[in-house]
Parts: structure tokens; sequence; C-alpha cells
């Protein structure tokens, strides 16, 4: 049996999508943007329309009803004294993702797009981190969640829980005063929060996803944003996974692929960048 190569599982996937679509998809492949985009154009948008360059194909999106979601790019997964850095975890991937993730928080502040940040954080109790003997409680246990630290200022502070330095946003990506702050539990933010709750109040179709790692807690508040309808747009350069980091094929690669042919579109921070500094359409 012959393998199928990634460029004809992306082509498969797509090819599929026009068939459902019928004589509206060939229009919108004539005007090079996926039928799944132009079905889901707002028809009254109450900001700028611009498209983003992305795989499979370009996607317009109304900026007013956008939101860039940083994920978890905090000092226990992202800093020197964090939780990955005590296991032994390399974190250099995560802290090259800062400064492009930083240009694109610039870029859509500029533009009035809002920015979430999702933070994983527990009660000072352990409470919320699962039973006795659930994978989330033993895993995180094993990780060090709840012990008590020193901050790089001398602080006292602890792995994992909430209001410490441990689940601060690393300072160079800090949340402003307009910014959302929403805890989670479980490795998706939408997990047993308000998150869903949030963005449909605030009239929110796009995610412009950010932030780490990109095959667990990236991955995971992906997968249950398609669930709910969210459209979602993957920074490929704003994201990284250290499980397979710097291997020929990494988990960061695979879930790059998962969300490019099932689960939304993948661009890059400049792709974005330049698609908010463009003209409205």
């Amino acid at each position: 049996m012959s393998m199928i190569s990634r460029r004809d599982l992306v082509r498969v996937s797509v090819a599929g999508g026009l068939a459902a679509l019928g004589p509206r998809s060939a229009r919108a492949q004539a005007a090079k943007v996926t039928p799944e985009a132009s079905k889901i154009l707002p028809e009254a948008p109450t900001g700028r329309v611009v498209t983003i360059d992305a795989k499979p194909g370009p996607i317009p999106i109304d900026t007013a009803k956008t939101a860039v979601v940083v994920v978890d790019m905090q000092n226990d997964f992202g800093a020197k004294g964090g939780m990955f850095d005590r296991a032994g975890i390399d974190i250099s991937g995560i802290q090259n993702v800062v400064s492009p993730t930083a240009r694109v928080l610039a870029s859509a502040r500029a533009a009035g797009v809002k920015i979430i940040y999702l933070k994983m954080g527990y009660r000072p109790d352990l409470s919320d981190l699962g039973a006795p003997d659930s994978v989330n409680r033993v895993r995180h246990l094993r990780l060090g969640v709840g012990q008590p630290v020193a901050a790089p200022d001398g602080r006292e502070s602890r792995i994992l829980i909430r209001d410490t330095w441990n689940t601060d946003i690393v300072p160079q990506l800090g949340p402003q005063a307009d910014d959302l702050i929403v805890y989670k539990t479980r490795f998706s933010g939408f997990y047993e929060t308000d998150l869903d709750a949030r963005l449909r109040k605030m009239a929110i179709k796009h995610l412009i996803v950010t932030g780490c790692t990109t095959s667990i807690c990236v991955e995971s508040t992906v997968r249950d944003a398609m669930f709910r309808d969210y459209l979602c747009v993957l920074l490929a350069d704003c994201m990284s996974e250290p499980i397979g980091y710097g291997l020929p094929r990494s988990n960061h690669q695979a879930s790059l692929l998962a969300v490019e042919v099932t689960f939304g579109w993948v661009s890059g921070s400049a792709e974005f960048i330049k698609a908010l500094e463009l003209q409205p359409v």
C-alpha cells in the first residue's frame, strides 16, 4: 500500500470541502479563499475585514470579532526557575517564541483586536487538581505542583499555584489593563472555565492562537474551540513544544499538520501582522 504524502493529505481534505459546498466553492477557490472561510465571513462586520495568508488557504477575519489567545506563556513554562526548568525540560524553544509573540500582541492592540491570556494555575489547597488517582493530579504532582519555591526576586512562591510568580505571564508578554485573563486547571482553556461565555459575549468568532505547548495545551484548546464553532488560526512561530523538539518529526509539526488539515488554519506572525497593516477590503 503506497504512503500518502502531506501534500496529498491536505489536497484531499480541501477537495472534500469543495465538493461538499458545491458551486459556491468554485467562486471561492477562484478568489483564492478557502470555501470554509468564505462561508463563515461575517455578513455585516463591525470592524475591518482583513485576509491572513494561511494554510490550507487565505482566511478573512473581522478584527472586531477576533481575539488573540496567549496560551500558558507563564514563568512555570518559559522562565528560568519555573516548573519546566526545574524539571530539566528544555525551555529554549518557548523562550524563542516570546519575541514574535510580543510583535503580534503589539500589532493586535494597535488594530483594536482583543487579547486573552490563558494561565494554568491551581488553588493553594490543590482542590481543583483532580481526584487522587486522576492522570491530571498524578502527573502534575510528579512535576512538583504546589511545592514552595523562591522567585528570582526572593519572594515566596509555589509551583503552578494561582497568583504567584510561577503563574505570572513572562514579563515580555505582560497583560495590559484591557486584556482578559482566564485561569484553567486542565490542558484545554474551555474545560470548566468561563472562556466560551466571555467569547460569545464579545461576539468573537476568530481565535488567533499563540503559546505553549503546541501539542498539549494549545492543541487541546484549539480542538475544543473547533467543537464550539470558533475558527482558529495558529501562528506557528509563536508556539513551541519541548516534546520531540529538534527531531525530524516533532509533536509541534504533527499538531500544526492536524490543524491545517482538520481543525483550522496555520499561519505565522509576519502574515498576521501584514494582514492588519493592509487597508481593509
